[in-house]
């Protein structure tokens, strides 16, 4: 039974992240390369603007903001999974390797086979998925042992090796590439929002709309996962069955997510401890508060970062490697 108290705190928070993500939308609406003035936003809106105006914000900013905003709430909740499922909270789908598997994947896809105008976009988060799976399927393999199951210690190790092994593939797939290629790859290494279509929005948005309700309902299992085997074994939870679903939830959301804006790490590090610290550790309580934190902390760092140098700015990706590696640093000293 939770406490009233604790659920009011947590429905003050969500009315608060929800206030913060508004607020950030509404200063990204205005700021960029091509600027559109406050006053005019809501003229612009209801369809009263300019050619120009209309274009800067229902082309380019809006989109951004939207995928944004999706992309670092699939995140959050994939990282929110692994944490529960491997009981380390230095768990991230950027650091156990996901991420990595899906770049390699998307790269692979568009170097080297044709691409359909059409069915790229729809391809992108299927593309990924498949590059993800791989890549965790070989990590749980290597982290299973048939006497003691699944070693979520040795799951993080394997996956942090796996993730550097990767990035090292597509260095070497991005030197012996077309150079007019090579573009494409670099800024999704670097984590630039590069698909802010609302195509890529109805691409990804069917993932998130399935997937993190289904975590949702899983909440009672992670909580006993999180805790102990021989707990959640005590509590009637098939531990391998539950374990493989949620990693396969974790790995697609990750994957929706990359798939559109490139190698973004630490969010889903971060969100979930900063929605813990808030409202405690039971994910039936935090996972909500994670997924609306992960939005508006990448929507900030896109944010910032787009306007910090004209005209491309520095990528997300980069800005919440800044943040999320002292972050990083931070945690593996209080747990040592």
């Amino acid at each position: 039974m939770i406490h009233p108290k604790v659920i009011k705190k947590q429905r003050f928070i969500l009315g608060a992240l929800t206030a913060l993500i508004l607020t950030t939308s509404i200063l990204a609406m205005g700021m960029g390369y091509a600027s559109l003035s406050y006053d005019r936003l809501i003229p612009v809106l209801l369809g009263q603007g300019t050619f120009k105006e209309e274009f800067v914000l229902f082309s380019i900013r809006l989109p951004r903001i939207v995928i944004t905003l999706l992309a670092g709430m699939a995140l959050s909740v994939s990282g929110a999974i692994l944490q529960g499922i491997t009981r380390n909270d230095l768990a991230d789908p950027g650091i156990v390797g996901i991420n990595s598997g899906a770049g390699v994947a998307v790269a692979v896809f568009y170097l080297f086979f044709p691409i359909d105008a059409g069915s790229f976009v729809y391809m992108l988060p299927v593309i990924a998925f498949i590059g993800s799976l791989i890549t965790a399927c070989i990590i749980y393999l290597f982290s299973y042992d048939k006497t003691t199951g699944l070693q979520p210690i040795r799951l993080m190790l394997i996956g942090f090796g796996t993730s550097i092994a990767l990035s090292g593939a597509m260095i070497m797939l991005v030197t012996s590439s077309d150079p007019r290629k090579v573009d494409f790859i670099a800024k999704w290494l670097a984590g630039n929002i590069w698909g802010a279509d609302w195509p890529f929005i109805l691409a990804v948005l069917p993932w998130l709309v399935i997937l993190i309700p289904l975590t949702l309902v899983k909440a009672q299992p992670l909580n006993l996962l999180q805790i102990s085997d021989p707990v959640a074994v005590g509590a009637g939870v098939s531990l391998n069955k539950e374990r493989i679903a949620l990693l396969l939830t974790a790995v697609a959301l990750a994957a929706a997510a990359v798939s559109v804006t490139g190698g973004i790490s630490f969010i889903g590090l971060m969100a979930p401890h900063m929605a813990k610290a808030l409202v405690g550790a039971r994910h039936q309580l935090f996972i909500p508060v994670a997924l609306l934190m992960g939005g508006w902390l990448l929507l900030l760092a896109d944010t910032i970062g787009r306007n910090l140098a004209d005209p491309e700015g520095i990528a997300a990706g980069t800005m919440t490697a800044l943040i999320g590696a002292p972050y990083f640093i931070y945690l593996l000293l209080k747990k040592s």
